[in-house]
């Protein structure tokens, strides 16, 4: 398992690929709880991604269509904000996961 929550604005820990295997399964069946919008990763979105993230610690979300290399940013953006793992991105939907403290619910295999 790896180690807890991570304040926001902090790097978590490095999944390993199958710890990020095991996620992309639990996240398969998951809905978007966070659409990004035009306005990009803004402080309430950050806010409203670390209080669903605390409450579920596996979500995707949802970002705009279009250039690809800006979507991948915000993406990026929105997990440094956070404080969590980007663990997929697959089209307009990526997944990321972070790690409740000081009981997280979701349990990943070791590396």
């Amino acid at each position: 398992m790896t180690e807890g929550a991570h304040a926001a604005g902090t790097a978590p820990a490095a999944l390993s690929e199958r710890q990020k295997k095991h996620l992309r399964a639990l996240a398969h069946a998951l809905k978007p709880l966070i659409r990004l919008g035009t306005a990009g990763v803004t402080a309430a979105l950050s806010a409203e991604a670390a209080r669903a993230l605390h409450d579920h610690e596996l979500i995707k979300v949802q970002g705009p269509g279009g250039d690809r290399a800006v979507r991948d940013e915000l993406f990026a953006a929105l997990a440094r904000e956070t404080g969590s793992a980007l663990v997929q991105r697959i089209g307009n939907v990526a997944v990321l996961y972070r790690a409740r403290t000081p009981q997280p619910r979701i349990l990943i295999p070791d590396r």
